[in-house]
């Protein structure tokens, strides 16, 4: 639901600014669009109606009018929470969840974020004060960035609104290429837009006198009440995320689902039983899950709409989409996101999404070999570590760098499930060091959970990484792009405060993973998709790149001169010829390096004009 934006200076171009600004994300709110100005500040809304269709329109203000609210998200308790306002004293002027922000930050202040289950981005601006309060929900969900340039302070849900504000200055921040080869997308709160910071999830930022202060309010904690039985435990899960996905259900327009093949979207569909539900894949059977979740939908009697993606218009569409995603990514699902949501934004304006469950439940392989390799783990550390530093003297392959991470404590090695560039390998590429590495990322999150299982840490390094800055972030930008809102009820604090509460051996064993929250959907989906090893839209990148239009264009790319500025040109040669050779599977890290340099042409090259203006045919 929606897009915001905001500029804080004493300079008349505010509202003019913030008019451009709300332009530049009207994908995230075509149906309605607000305003307010005073002499310090400029605010902008944009509208997708959800909910309180007639009387929910921004910027909102409270009784007195001293408070001016702009909100982007959905807050799933409001309900409870405007009972307990009204207990108190407050008086609603509408049923719309965005009130109840303006009267929870009279009663709580700056306690409000803490009390909110959903997911949302807003600012709230006390006119008497001069002071503007931001706020970012729980999990990252939805985003919000801001920057300080020029005497302005501004922020906006998408950082593409800045490239309409006079005082930004657009400038690449090379300091951070070397994590997203590491990571293959941004992990830092720095963007790849120097000046440029995110609001990272579970924080509020104050604005007062020309200064920005953050504060977390919020940080993922494990443990918690251990239910009594395994039993109690599973049913404790499916407790949970039947109420969960009921009050994601929330809203006066029709809810409809993306599904896949997997256990996720597989339960949120037979909980939800909405009445159409959306898939997409390719020609080749691997990649490909109509198939499973025809199956699924035909038991449950629903409708399911499907599309088989070409080549062809996976890369037509590629510019498209790193427009609308701001950073790059090498993430290929991201494209699938795109289709999927363009075909169900011509039925619905609200769809579930399966994000998150494998980061709360332990659903990947990788933490598999915390009791896969018990046998191996007991070995003395110093013996592992002694070959595991003769072995990173080899080049890579798949046997040596298993015996390198398993001699490695894993805070030294283990950034993400997902880890792509090798640190070693990562500067190899990189025609100058940069300021930051993958590890000074990842070095925060394994402070905070100092003393933690090895199991909690990997779980909180890839929530606080791989599935807010880029899981989340793909998914919102893909949907809004269609203004299309995405609901993730795996992703919310309750689902994720059971989940938490689950012992290893109730996530994780030798035979499966995510295992508590399999043998709960066992008891709602009518086919064997409980089962199933999640695909969650895979795409034929490996395969592609060998094709000789796809290989031609990647080479042009990598001999073009911001690819000559950044990147060793013999390495990133070397590295595609030993895919193409069938020598080494490099087509992350090939593909990773074509991402950026297809975002670099977008956004410094001229090409996001371009794509702005072919805005109303995506």
């Amino acid at each position: 639901m929606c897009g915001i934006a905001g500029i804080v200076t004493k300079e008349q171009h505010k509202r003019e600014t913030a008019e451009r600004m709300s332009e530049r994300i009207a994908h995230r709110g075509p149906d309605g669009a607000g305003m307010y100005v005073d002499e310090d500040i400029a605010l902008a809304h944009r509208r997708l109606s959800i909910i309180d269709l007639e009387g929910g329109a921004q910027p909102m203000y409270n009784e007195d009018g001293s408070l001016v609210v702009v909100f982007n998200g959905e807050i799933y308790n409001y309900r409870e929470l405007r009972e307990e306002l009204l207990t108190a004293g407050h008086v609603f002027g509408t049923n719309s969840d965005t009130e109840v922000l303006l009267h929870g930050f009279e009663e709580w202040g700056d306690e409000l974020p803490s009390k909110l289950r959903g997911m949302f981005a807003f600012a709230l601006w006390d006119i008497a004060k001069k002071e503007l309060f931001l706020a970012r929900d729980h999990f990252g969900i939805k985003p919000l960035y801001y920057a300080q340039m020029g005497g302005a302070f501004f922020f906006a849900s998408e950082i593409k609104a800045f490239l309409d504000v006079p005082e930004f200055r657009m400038e690449l921040n090379e300091d951070i290429l070397q994590p997203f080869l590491e990571f293959s997308f941004v992990p830092t709160t720095e963007t790849f837009f120097r000046g440029v910071f995110r609001l990272d999830a579970g924080h509020t930022l104050r604005f007062r006198d020309g200064k920005a202060e953050t504060v977390r309010y919020y940080r993922p904690e494990f443990g918690g009440v251990r239910p009594a039985s395994y039993e109690e435990a599973v049913t404790k899960v499916g407790e949970t995320m039947r109420d969960s996905v009921e009050h994601h259900m929330i809203a006066d327009v029709e809810v409809g689902s993306f599904l896949s093949s997997g256990i996720d979207s597989s339960y949120l569909v037979s909980l939800a039983r909405p009445d159409k539900t959306y898939t997409v894949g390719y020609s080749a059977e691997k990649y490909n899950e109509i198939s499973y979740a025809e199956d699924l939908c035909e038991k449950l009697s629903i409708t399911n709409r499907s599309k088989i993606i070409g080549e062809d218009e996976f890369f037509r569409v590629l510019p498209k989409a790193l427009y609308h995603l701001d950073e790059p990514t090498s993430d290929p699902a991201a494209i699938s996101l795109y289709f999927v949501a363009q075909m169900a934004a011509r039925d619905v304006k609200v769809v579930l999404s399966g994000e998150g469950a494998d980061e709360f439940f332990g659903g990947y392989n990788y933490y598999r070999e915390e009791v896969d390799l018990s046998a191996y783990n007991r070995i003395p550390f110093p013996l592992r570590r002694a070959a595991a530093a003769v072995a990173g003297l080899l080049p890579e392959g798949r046997g040596l760098n298993f015996i390198v991470r398993r001699g490695t404590r894993l805070e030294d090695g283990y950034i993400g499930v997902n880890r792509n560039f090798s640190e070693k390998m990562a500067r190899r590429v990189l025609r100058r060091p940069c300021r930051l590495r993958g590890a000074d990322v990842a070095r925060p999150v394994y402070e905070a959970y100092r003393g933690s299982s090895n199991i909690d840490k990997m779980q909180a390094v890839d929530i606080h990484f791989w599935l807010i800055k880029d899981i989340l972030l793909k998914a919102d930008r893909m949907t809004m792009a269609h203004s299309l809102e995405g609901r993730v009820p795996f992703t919310d604090r309750e689902v994720f405060r059971t989940a938490a509460s689950l012992p290893l051996d109730w996530k994780v064993t030798k035979e499966n993973t995510k295992v508590a929250l399999r043998d709960a959907a066992k008891a709602v989906i009518p086919t064997e998709a409980y089962k199933k090893k999640k695909l969650g839209f895979p795409v034929p990148i490996r395969e592609w790149i060998r094709d000789e239009a796809v290989r031609n264009e990647i080479c042009r790319a990598f001999d073009t001169e911001v690819s000559k500025k950044y990147f060793d040109n013999r390495m990133i040669h070397r590295l595609f010829d030993e895919h193409l050779a069938g020598k080494k599977d490099n087509y992350r890290k090939v593909w990773t390096i074509y991402c950026f340099i297809r975002w670099y042409e977008v956004f410094f090259g001229g090409e996001a004009e371009e794509v702005k203006e072919e805005r109303g045919v995506l």
